[in-house]
């Protein structure tokens, strides 16, 4: 059967995704190795991504702000743990001027006092702020975020899920006592799987990270995981308890309700432009990306099919009537997305290329349908031929629960996939063997483990594999760990990652 993308999923599922992405239109490579362009159709996903993700914040009492791009390296000096985390990917700043030689060429001049750390995350520098701006406990609880471009120099680039330069949303907390601050942090890591479920389809995992993949500086990480469609995990999102550990690099101090001055409780969580990637990997097909319909460009593509020269313009001022009447719907709490397909190609090609960039529902309006007063409507989770027939009026009324379908059918193919890839091990026997078959049949295995940092490189450097977490929802077991064989553990979830 022809595909649209080829090769297809089973046949190299990394070279699939780079063609899905360029088939999309979604993004490509920069000139500057490592970055990339975001086009409009993939920019338009990550606008509705943050639309809805801030609505959530401010419910939470978060409030927006913006810090600088650049870092003196002396903040980063303050907390030995997180420069460690971050000094090999880091970009720095050391000249403020260029100029040109004899030859024509153009070399860095006037060095910088200070070097400056090009942004790869802001802990520091907001830390920096914070000290100013709590002074008392009455200044607590603070809750900042900020929506940014960051830079971690990454030498393997991947399209949305490893780039030098990505965008995010990083929030920052202080807090009067632990217990509050680490509330936080899990209401917001719950915040982001709710979203993930309940505006990308993905099922997502919640847990606690390990020892070996913590945050450079936290006391605790905890992580939502997803399993793509080669078995492999992907951290769509981390939320950070960092106890008083920046609030003292950074001075955030305030006096309590007795007077007494004491230092402030922090936390910082995120998201990236990854989930994007997450949910290419997680719901595209061979013919495409499939959009889950809460965040998609476009909901519903119209697309005029008539042949004769003088059936086109009544066919396109038909489906024109449609999109408006559409586009004063609403569907979760937005606009319906909707829009009229007049390029001036073959109806055929435009039908397939909607197919490609994966709009939920797709309507085909010819002659002979409004003559009827009827359309023709595709779901994207269907075969790409079954059609929906409905009366003109039937539509406005219908389409809603027509793209909930679509969600629902995206996230029970995924949660339905992940739960048959997730296998319970005894021995060490059985879990090496899981690791060891090179197909698309990776997995997720859940093993009692209480290892340290040292033993999670060990297994790494041997199995290829990674702590992804201690899941929070995990049976009671008295099973001693798989390695030290331990007793009193918790089961966790080791994989192959992105």
């Amino acid at each position: 059967m022809k595909t649209a993308v080829t090769p297809t999923r089973e046949e190299d599922f990394s070279s699939w995704y780079q063609e899905v992405i360029r088939l999309a239109d979604l993004a490509e490579h920069a000139p500057v190795r490592g970055c990339m362009i975001i086009k409009p159709n993939g920019y338009a996903i990550w606008e509705n991504i943050q639309r809805e993700m801030d609505r959530r914040f401010r419910e939470k009492g978060v409030q927006n702000a913006y810090f600088p791009l650049f870092i003196p390296l002396s903040f980063f000096e303050k907390e030995a743990n997180h420069v460690e985390g971050f000094a090999t990917e880091t970009a720095v700043v050391t000249h403020t001027r260029l100029t040109k030689t004899s030859d024509g060429k153009l070399i860095p001049d006037s060095p910088l006092e200070e070097a400056l750390v090009v942004r790869p995350t802001s802990e520091m520098i907001i830390g920096a702020s914070f000290a100013k701006w709590v002074q008392s406990y009455r200044d607590l609880p603070l809750k900042i975020n900020q929506w940014a471009n960051v830079v971690r120099w990454e030498m393997r680039p991947r399209l949305f899920l490893r780039t030098a330069e990505f965008l995010w949303q990083e929030g920052h907390t202080a807090h009067a006592t632990g217990e509050e601050a680490q509330n936080l942090a899990l209401e917001m890591l719950d915040l982001y799987a709710n979203f993930a479920e309940e505006m990308l389809a993905i099922p997502a995992i919640r847990g606690e990270k390990s020892e070996g993949e913590r945050f450079p500086g936290a006391q605790n990480t905890y992580t939502f995981e997803a399993m793509m469609q080669d078995g492999k995990a992907l951290q769509m999102g981390t939320s950070h308890y960092m106890g008083t550990n920046f609030a003292k690099a950074s001075e955030i101090k305030f006096l309590d309700a007795e007077g007494n001055q004491t230092y402030a409780h922090t936390t910082s969580w995120g998201t990236t432009t990854r989930m994007i990637g997450a949910m290419i990997m997680t719901h595209g097909d061979d013919n495409g990306i499939r959009l889950p319909p809460r965040i998609a460009s476009q909901q519903v593509a119209i697309i005029p099919f008539a042949l004769k020269e003088e059936d086109k313009k009544p066919t396109i001022e038909y489906c024109r009537k449609l999109q408006k009447e559409l586009s004063h719907l609403s569907y979760f709490g937005s606009p319906l997305r909707a829009f009229v397909d007049e390029r001036d190609e073959r109806a055929g090609e435009k039908s397939w290329d909607a197919v490609k960039k994966g709009y939920p529902i797709r309507i085909e309006i010819g002659p002979r349908d409004i003559e009827n007063d009827k359309v023709l409507l595709f779901l994207r989770t269907k075969d790409k031929k079954e059609k929906i027939e409905l009366s003109r009026n039937e539509v406005g009324h219908k389409i809603a629960s027509y793209l909930d379908q679509i969600h629902q059918e995206l996230y029970d193919q995924a949660l339905s996939f992940r739960n048959k890839r997730i296998n319970k091990v005894e021995s060490l026997d059985q879990f090496a063997r899981l690791f060891q078959e090179e197909s698309r049949e990776n997995c997720f295995v859940l093993a009692p483990f209480g290892g340290d940092r040292a033993l999670e490189e060990k297994i790494k450097k041997e199995h290829g594999v990674t702590v992804r977490c201690f899941p929070f929802e995990q049976e009671k077991s008295d099973a001693p760990c798989l390695f030290t064989k331990c007793k009193g553990v918790k089961c966790a979830i080791f994989a192959k990652a992105y």
